[in-house]
């Protein structure tokens, strides 16, 4: 997380914020999506998948993952997408704020123990939300799952 302390990595996690992007999206971009079953990356995209999320793939060397056509990169994908989630290493995530900028994307979310300010910076300048550190699926569980429970509807 580099010299970041969890105080100003707070104001990324916002509970309410982290709400909002959950209920209001329904298209996700993952970046670093692995091809193995094993990662956390792919393992993420195929809970998000099954709970009604659809997954873009994003990956420089495959053509298709969880049935997803991939693109080569953030700024390739020509459909509407509400959250660019990323699953790479911190220094790398400039370049996918501003593609996610590029592209209109609604919110940039960095997973867990992924944190850039220039990367949030840049987003946030782009009009977008900024969620760093936290893992998608794991907010989802914790926002949601009680409102999508068999029990509550």
């Amino acid at each position: 997380m580099g010299n970041r302390n969890l105080e100003q990595i707070a104001e990324y996690q916002q509970p309410h914020v982290v709400r909002q992007i959950l209920k209001s999206s329904q298209t996700i971009a993952i970046v670093g999506l692995s091809t193995n079953p094993d990662k956390d990356s792919h393992m993420v995209a195929r809970f998000l998948q099954n709970v009604g999320f659809r997954v873009i793939p994003v990956h420089p060397k495959t053509d298709c993952i969880l049935g997803e056509k991939v693109y080569r990169s953030v700024a390739d994908i020509t459909e509407p997408v509400d959250i660019v989630n990323v699953f790479r290493p911190s220094h790398e995530c400039v370049v996918y704020a501003e593609q996610a900028v590029k592209i209109s994307a609604r919110a940039l979310w960095l997973q867990l123990n992924i944190v850039n300010e220039e990367a949030a910076e840049i987003a946030r300048a782009g009009g977008l939300d900024v969620i760093m550190h936290l893992c998608l699926k794991i907010e989802y569980r914790r926002h949601l799952d009680i409102q999508n429970s068999p029990e509550q509807a």
